[in-house]
């Protein structure tokens, strides 16, 4: 059941909670300037407590006016709705999760920027890729589509949570010559987050192919080795 006043009464109420000054300084801080990452994004200026403190106040929309909101062109919608629709996959039965995964795929042109997909790609995605076939992901880690390459390594931080560390060492290997900082910096990312629980899993990898690397991949992979470690790393000294 869809219900549009339901839409138009949470886009009000974001527009109350808007502030100038917030969206200016969000508009710089996610690159929303001609030739940037962001450009063309529109931000109100509502910051995401609040967006968590109104998500509470509909837990009866549906999925369909969650989705609804994620078409918009207003950045806050779309993480409003996204928050709505990890709520409801983690509350919903085999049948919801499905419903909810497919939908996410289907509206990535909307997913972004790094923050919508670091907050739901790993909570919808990998969540319901845990116990199945892994292949969706490897599809979108070779998509032309800067975002979708994002999400792809951002839903195995699921995995990684799990001890499931093939799939992000398979992808991070096929993003190593990516031209893009953002994921650079994912895949650095997950790399640490690995290190952080099997600190040899993530020294196999690097040693092989550290020199491949992007610099900025390697300094977020070994962000937290210790300094003698980090430098023979950074200067390919490391055996």
């Amino acid at each position: 059941m869809f219900n549009i006043m339901t839409v138009k009464n949470i886009q009000r109420k974001l527009q109350q909670l808007g502030n100038r000054k917030t969206a200016d300084a969000l508009r710089r801080f996610f690159k929303t300037g001609p030739g940037e990452y962001g450009e063309g994004d529109v931000f109100i200026g509502v910051r995401v407590p609040e967006l968590r403190k109104l998500v509470k106040e509909y837990p009866d929309i549906t999925i369909k006016e969650s989705v609804q909101l994620l078409r918009s062109t207003i950045h806050e919608e779309r993480l409003f709705a996204l928050l709505m629709l990890i709520n409801k996959f983690s509350k919903g039965n085999e049948t919801v999760k499905k419903r909810i995964y497919e939908l996410y795929l289907q509206h990535t042109k909307f997913i972004n920027s790094w923050d919508l997909v670091d907050g739901s790609a790993h909570h919808i995605v990998g969540a319901f890729l845990m116990d199945k076939n892994k292949e969706p992901v490897y599809r979108l880690a070779k998509s032309k589509n800067l975002w979708e390459r994002r999400i792809a390594i951002l839903s195995t931080f699921h995995f990684i949570k799990h001890d499931n560390y093939l799939e992000t060492l398979k992808i991070s290997k096929i993003l190593l010559t990516d031209d893009q900082d953002l994921i650079h910096k994912a895949v650095g990312w997950m790399l640490r987050e690995i290190g952080k629980r099997h600190m040899s899993t993530e020294e196999i990898f690097l040693k092989k192919y550290h020199k491949r690397m992007p610099r900025t991949m390697l300094r977020y992979a070994i962000e937290k080795f210790p300094e003698s470690k980090r430098q023979k790393y950074l200067k390919g000294k490391i055996l």
